[in-house]
């Protein structure tokens, strides 16, 4: 079942000479469960899809549909709400608001929503993502995988349509990139999370259902893999 469908999407900065052209004319759809890597050079234009796509920046041209609905179509109260409620967003640095512990972070976009925190669920998380014991915990006390699983649980923890993550390995070392790549699979394989990862790293790219390509704001190839 198509969850996201994105049609003809065009991002377009400056003016006469100094126009840069971030999107040309990016379509293509996400099956619902999918797990996809996007991946281009720096300055392809893939950030600015995966923003575009997380209602961050609007597009200049072109629609995002995500289950059916036109995520540009309304007010920007509604945009808010999509983001809260129907995205998750991952970040390279992690994105923590360093005076609030693991639980609060995790619960974040949950209470800016105005929504009662499931606690049932706050508790499975922490749990699969090894955070029990750091449930208390600030961010500076935090090893840089550690935040990162943080991010990762915040990002689920409204039990999103669709998860966004850009760069999620790219600020940790080898051992912890690996461990975030075995969590994304993992929610996606035994949950169901419909994963967008924006990556340079090829472990990602080959760990994902499908690799997109992205170059000078196009796509160059759209590959399924096995």
């Amino acid at each position: 079942m198509e969850i996201l469908k994105v049609e003809d999407l065009r991002k377009v900065y400056g003016t006469g000479d100094n126009t840069v052209r971030a999107l040309d004319g990016v379509s293509f759809s996400v099956e619902k469960g999918d797990f996809v890597a996007i991946v281009g050079p720096s300055g392809s234009g893939k950030s600015t899809l995966l923003h575009i796509l997380g209602g961050v920046d609007r597009p200049t041209s072109g629609h995002v549909y995500l289950n059916g609905t036109d995520v540009y179509a309304g007010s920007d109260e509604r945009l808010a709400i999509f983001r809260r409620r129907d995205v998750g967003l991952i970040y390279q640095f992690y994105n923590l608001i360093p005076v609030l512990n693991v639980a609060e972070n995790m619960t974040l976009p949950v209470l800016l929503d105005g929504r009662k925190v499931n606690e049932q669920r706050l508790d499975e998380l922490l749990d699969i993502l090894e955070l029990k014991d750091r449930r208390n915990h600030l961010p500076n006390q935090l090893s840089g995988g550690q935040q990162q699983r943080v991010s990762i649980g915040r990002a689920l923890m409204n039990t999103p349509s669709i998860v966004l993550a850009d760069e999620p390995t790219g600020n940790l070392d080898s051992q912890n990139s690996q461990q975030i790549v075995n969590l994304l699979k993992m929610f996606n394989k035994e949950y169901g999370q419909t994963l967008i990862v924006i990556t340079h790293d090829e472990s990602i790219a080959l760990r994902a259902k499908r690799i997109i390509a992205i170059e000078d704001g196009r796509i160059t190839k759209d590959e399924r893999l096995g």
